[in-house]
């Protein structure tokens, strides 16, 4: 018979670990003074310490552990604890991989620029939105020529949605295509703001539509702080971001507009990049 101590010392793990588990059931002494109340071991019992340990390292719960060796599960039962278990671990290695890609693109950046940037990128899901909205083809998809498109767009469609006393849902929404039979390179903006379901397009007058924008499963995002004009540099960073981590662009970027006020050098704006599965 081994005492606690002893026992724990073979099982290489700790003493207040043994008596955790004699009150789980998992693993009871052998014997238990009545007197003094000191714990005994036999040597067999370091065999269930042993499987204890080992279904523990492969992440299953105390409770699950208790199951399986009181035989409450089938064989098949346990291939398929083993086999989640196994896409948990594949799941959990694929994000860390991530966060390592990350990790080493940062410092990168750092060693090639001299200083941490100020772009914090991130990759969320972005939810279906009802847009009313105003569309008009722009020359390019550079600053310079969507400046004066979607500036306008905004103005008209603000005002139309004050005059029907519409309240937008949150802030505007731009997003943007090609311009379909125009010009090389040419792009199709559409200025949004998100409405009610009982908004109707009529009630906006004539040009205005309303369409279901499809939510978007992942999507790179930075927040942009100052004039769209000066945009370019924080599209850029988040075009090197992508590519540098191994993702790929669906399309162009959705700009979402959270404050707006009138000097344009305070403006905050997320691009939102789709990207591919």
């Amino acid at each position: 018979m081994f005492s606690i101590g002893d026992f724990a010392k073979h099982g290489r793990v700790s003493v207040r670990m043994l008596r955790h588990y004699d009150a789980l059931g998992l693993l009871h002494p052998a014997r238990v003074d009545p007197v003094t109340g000191y714990r005994s071991y036999e040597a067999g019992q370091l065999a269930r310490l042993n499987r204890v340990i080992a279904l523990k390292e492969l992440g299953f719960s105390l409770e699950q552990v208790g199951t399986i060796l009181d035989a409450k599960v089938s064989a098949e039962e346990l291939r398929g604890m083993l086999r989640l278990r196994r896409a948990e671990l594949e799941t959990a290695a694929a994000e860390a991989a991530a966060r390592l890609t990350q990790v080493e693109t940062r410092l990168r950046s750092i060693e090639n620029e001299g200083t941490m940037s100020t772009e914090e990128i991130v990759v969320k899901s972005l939810p279906p939105v009802r847009l009313a909205e105003l569309t008009r083809v722009a020359a390019s998809y550079a600053p310079q020529d969507i400046g004066p498109v979607i500036g306008p767009l905004y103005e008209d469609l603000c005002s139309r949605i004050e005059r029907a006393g519409v309240v937008p849902t949150g802030p505007g929404l731009a997003h943007y295509e090609p311009a379909p039979g125009g010009e090389p390179g040419s792009v199709l903006v559409h200025a949004g703001l998100p409405v009610a379901a009982a908004v109707r397009a009529e009630d906006l007058g004539g040009g205005v539509r309303i369409v279901e924008l499809p939510g978007v499963e992942r999507a790179a995002t930075v927040v942009h702080r100052g004039s769209m004009d000066g945009v370019l540099p924080t599209a850029q960073a988040l075009a090197r971001w992508i590519d540098a981590n191994g993702h790929r662009s669906s399309g162009y970027a959705r700009e979402l507009n959270l404050d707006c006020p009138e000097d344009r050098d305070r403006w905050v704006t997320e691009l939102q990049e789709p990207l591919l599965p």
